[in-house]
């Protein structure tokens, strides 16, 4: 009899974001990974793991985050993930807020760029998700992140 491996979706926006999504990858053996991110030159950084592009959005550029947003939906549907977690930014916050809406665990790490307060999207988030981690010991706190060591 063989055991369901559990469905992870990890995804963040490019840059510091990715990089630090992906040095959480240890902490994805046993799971069935599918890696989501805004830029199609990213796919090599994964090997022969699923991966999906997603449009990039921020905050400046509405029609941008409804694209996203859109996508991200329409992604979550068919993947139906057990797990959702990201480091951030924008299409983050639509992840773990649609996961959750479906059903998902939800798990945000605040980036690690963030030593002085939180990120916005870590914020707005925050109250959503079923873990929400920091890097930083000083910015744990009641209603906030939490700090179980510094893992990226």
């Amino acid at each position: 009899m063989s055991e369901k491996r559990p469905k992870v979706l990890a995804i963040s926006s490019g840059g510091g974001h990715w990089v630090q999504l992906l040095r959480l990858r240890p902490a994805f053996e046993g799971c069935d990974v599918i890696y989501a991110t805004v830029r199609e030159g990213y796919r090599e950084d994964v090997g022969q793991a699923e991966f999906r592009l997603i449009p990039d959005s921020n905050r400046w550029n509405k029609q941008a985050l409804v694209r996203s947003a859109i996508a991200i939906f329409l992604l979550l549907l068919r993947e139906r993930p057990e797990v959702v977690i990201t480091t951030g930014a924008a299409p983050g916050y639509f992840a773990v807020r649609l996961g959750k809406w479906l059903g998902a665990r939800v798990i945000w790490l605040d980036s690690v760029a963030n030593a002085e307060e939180f990120s916005m999207s870590g914020v707005k988030s925050g109250g959503f998700v079923d873990l929400w981690l920091t890097q930083w010991p000083h910015l744990a706190g009641e209603g906030g992140p939490r700090f179980y060591g510094s893992v990226l």
